[in-house]
């Protein structure tokens, strides 16, 4: 209907736009932004800055969804390359926050770990697209070299959180790809047994008492067990209805730590009740369905892939930081996915929705007279 009211190059780009889920962000979105007003205290300077990460990630967005399949595959060695040798000069010449080498100055202050969360996907997408599915082992175990490489560089940084969600973004592809399920019950024993030798000699100690937080009877709620109690009151003390917006006591009184970043989903439990969250995580699921579903129409194995994996890390991202505030997984240090106050995640993640909406099969958009 409006293909002949507006110019062929808008039309070309809303059709390669999903407006359903680009509508479901933007919902998202404006619930983060809601929620980041009350949990920085009324800061319209913090609110406006989180607006210009989202402008300028739904502007990469937009252009992301526009690159053909094809003609990304091409970048994907270059794209993978390039993070790795960013990834070693974070360890050689990076800058250090708060007890962490995780950024390198470039004129800018750039996190090369966050690249990777699409590099790493990528580039395993790319590496199955040109074998024949399912996988056999050796190409299984290349792929694993190729996860495991960047993983283990920003490991070192140390930042175990985001090293773990690289690692499964790229697990998602290898399990989208066919892999057996005697292969993935052989890695399951794997892992189990690993664990032990994992959490003694592959962890900081401030990251093994975070786990011992999470399962030990006697923590101390005013040193180690502080952040998880208070978000467990944020969250509890919300009851079904909420206290209502900007009335959470926690966040205000100054209670819960890293409101606006880590934690900012214990402010809207609080404040927006169990009603409100059962809403939040179903707009959750729902962008998440609709990801996958696009995944599915990819025009070719790497497309397919890439979405698949992309749109289940996104779920990863949403289980973790949702299990860590609620106590049920250790802190890991994982931003709300587009709600938490962070402009290299947002931008990041926008940029995933717009490669997959960008690897669904294209269409015809009109045709010329005879």
């Amino acid at each position: 209907m409006f293909n002949n009211l507006l110019p062929p190059i808008v039309v070309q780009i809303l059709q390669r736009l999903d407006l359903v889920l680009l509508s479901a962000l933007g919902l998202l979105i404006f619930a983060g932004g809601v929620t980041l007003y009350s949990a920085s205290d009324m800061s319209l300077e913090m609110v406006y800055r989180q607006g210009l990460h989202f402008l300028l990630g739904c502007s990469l967005m937009v252009v992301m969804s526009q690159v053909q399949s094809k003609t990304l595959r091409q970048w994907v060695v270059w794209l993978y390359g390039i993070g790795l040798v960013l990834l070693v000069l974070v360890l050689v010449v990076g800058e250090t926050k708060k007890g962490a080498t995780r950024w390198l100055y470039i004129g800018i202050d750039i996190q090369p770990a966050e690249m990777m969360k699409i590099a790493v996907p990528m580039m395993i997408a790319y590496y199955f697209s040109e074998k024949s599915l399912p996988p056999r082992l050796i190409d299984i175990i290349i792929a694993l070299i190729l996860i495991f490489v960047p993983m283990l560089l920003i490991m070192k940084q140390p930042d175990l959180g985001t090293s773990l969600l690289i690692a499964v973004s790229g697990l998602f592809v290898i399990y989208l790809a066919g892999m057996s399920w005697w292969l993935i019950g052989g890695a399951i024993a794997f892992i189990a047994v690993a664990a032990p030798l994992m959490f003694h000699y592959g962890m900081h100690e401030y990251q093994r008492q975070r786990v011992l937080t999470l399962i030990s009877d006697d923590v101390n709620v005013l040193k180690e067990g502080y952040h998880i109690y208070q978000s467990k009151i944020a969250i509890g003390a919300g009851g079904l209805y909420g206290k209502g917006w900007q009335n959470g006591d926690q966040s205000h009184l100054d209670f819960l730590p890293e409101r606006h970043t880590d934690f900012i989903y214990a402010v809207f439990g609080e404040e927006f009740g169990l009603v409100g969250n059962l809403a939040l995580l179903s707009l959750y699921l729902f962008i998440i369905w609709r990801a996958l579903y696009i995944a599915s129409k990819g025009e070719d194995t790497f497309g397919r892939l890439l979405a698949g994996s992309l749109s289940l890390t996104f779920f990863i991202y949403l289980l973790v930081n949702t299990g860590m505030v609620s106590g049920v997984l250790p802190v890991v240090g994982v931003p709300l996915p587009l709600v938490s106050y962070g402009g290299t995640s947002i931008v990041t993640l926008m940029i995933a929705f717009g490669i997959i909406m960008g690897m669904k099969k294209r269409k015809r958009i009109y045709q010329t007279d005879d």
